[in-house]
């Protein structure tokens, strides 16, 4: 039942809109960056403020979410229950990490069993209701994931075990569908309407037997969600198999990446509004295996960034596009000789961060000046297997998880204090 997609891509694949898995490593990449060695990392604190056991979840992918008072959230691909339909791993578990005292302490929020999903990989976003909305990699009525929200209990909870509310509000079917919907974070409009992408389904292609994908809206009405498809993926040049999820523009808007598609190394494209529905176009063709796993950002200005793999065998860069004229201009920032598969995220003053897979630094800071962008590192051991991106706290602190970390090698979720 806890079906994991067996046609993963090369690399690894995971991936925070501005208004608001998994495949394994095929060996360590090198550590060198690109022209000298990663400058000295600054002054900082490392703490891990939860290490997984299993029971209360494994192999954390995804990166975490904050609320307004400093809790943050997430999800574990595997923990939590085991047999039946979840076998020996587990089908994955929510949480919430809440700092108490001088510690942070874990309050398992839901354990998913099967039939209700399975093995989700994305982040749990804040929906506009205060309740946690996410997707599941596998599970639901036809094994090929679903979208859920989870509401906490009626009656305030007075200890650490109690359990939320799950609603699947959809179950993805294939076929016309999408399926296994692993990745990319949800996002919402401002009438309260979620949009997502599924890599697989939506109708077949020559280049994709099973479909190359289809981007989506669910709209509430009376208590149900219902599911429209903004757009099939043929995987040629529109694109196909998108990965990570939707950013929206300031005008209503969507952008994403696909990781088939153009000359057949990934697109990043635009889907527009319309009264006769959304049309979608190619805003930028990689002209090398790129592979954009990791979705986009937008700056204050409307300056699009992400993370993709490069032109050179175990390069990864972080990229810009910028508005000129009718097009986009590609602008390569930084390159690293070491894996990079998160959503980048940038703060205030500009700066970008974002995960290495496998390296010494388990944070990376890019800081621009005068044209140029330089590059601080942030260690503390953590281990491998840093997928999700990173989330800032008011202070600039930085929260992520590590998923071959802890002090059961199952997983961590992290904390610099800068």
């Amino acid at each position: 039942m806890t079906k994991t997609n067996s046609t993963l891509p090369k690399t690894v694949i995971y991936a925070t809109d501005l208004r608001t898995t998994v495949a394994v490593a095929v060996g360590l990449l090198v550590i060198a960056l690109i022209g000298s060695a990663a400058p000295p990392a600054q002054a900082q604190t490392f703490t891990i403020l939860h290490s997984f056991a299993g029971p209360d979840g494994k192999s954390p992918y995804a990166g975490v979410t904050m609320d307004q008072t400093g809790n943050l959230y997430g999800t574990t691909f595997e923990g939590g229950n085991t047999g039946g339909d979840c076998g020996s791993n587990g089908c994955g578990t929510v949480f919430e990490l809440k700092p108490e005292g001088s510690g942070w302490i874990l309050h398992p929020l839901y354990t998913f069993s099967g039939p209700d999903g399975a093995n989700p990989t994305a982040r749990v976003i804040i929906g506009p209701d205060g309740n946690l909305y996410g997707t599941t990699g596998s599970g639901g009525a036809a094994d090929l994931g679903t979208v859920f929200r989870l509401r906490p209990p009626a009656i305030a909870c007075k200890t650490a075990l109690c359990p939320w509310t799950e609603t699947v509000l959809h179950s993805f079917q294939g076929g016309s569908d999408g399926e296994l919907p692993q990745y990319g974070d949800l996002v919402f409009d401002q009438q309260g309407n979620i949009y997502g992408t599924a890599p697989y389904g939506g109708s077949p292609t020559p280049n994709c037997s099973s479909g190359c994908g289809v981007a989506y809206e669910l709209t509430p009405s009376n208590g149900a969600w219902t599911e429209s498809i903004l757009y099939r993926f043929q995987g040629e040049n529109d694109g196909g198999v998108p990965f990570a999820g939707l950013i929206f523009d300031t005008a209503g808007n969507l952008y994403g990446t696909t990781a088939l598609g153009g000359t057949d190394f990934g697109v990043v494209y635009k889907l527009s509004p319309s009264e006769g529905g959304w049309t979608e176009s190619v805003i930028y063709t990689f002209p090398f295996d790129a592979d954009p796993y990791g979705g986009l950002i937008f700056d204050q200005i409307g300056n699009l960034y992400g993370i993709t793999n490069g032109p050179t065998q175990d390069q990864t860069v972080v990229y810009e596009l910028t508005p000129a004229g009718s097009g986009w201009t590609f602008n390569q920032l930084y390159s690293f000789y070491v894996g990079s598969f998160a959503k980048l995220t940038m703060d205030p003053a500009g700066n970008l961060y974002g995960t290495l897979f496998a390296a010494d630094l388990e944070v990376f800071r890019l800081t621009p000046s005068n044209g140029q962008w330089t590059q601080t590192g942030f260690t503390g051991g953590v281990g491998d297997f840093r997928y999700g991106s990173v989330i800032l706290d008011a202070s600039g602190n930085v929260y992520a998880t590590a998923s071959g970390a802890g002090s059961y090698g199952v997983g961590a979720v992290f904390e610099i204090t800068l």
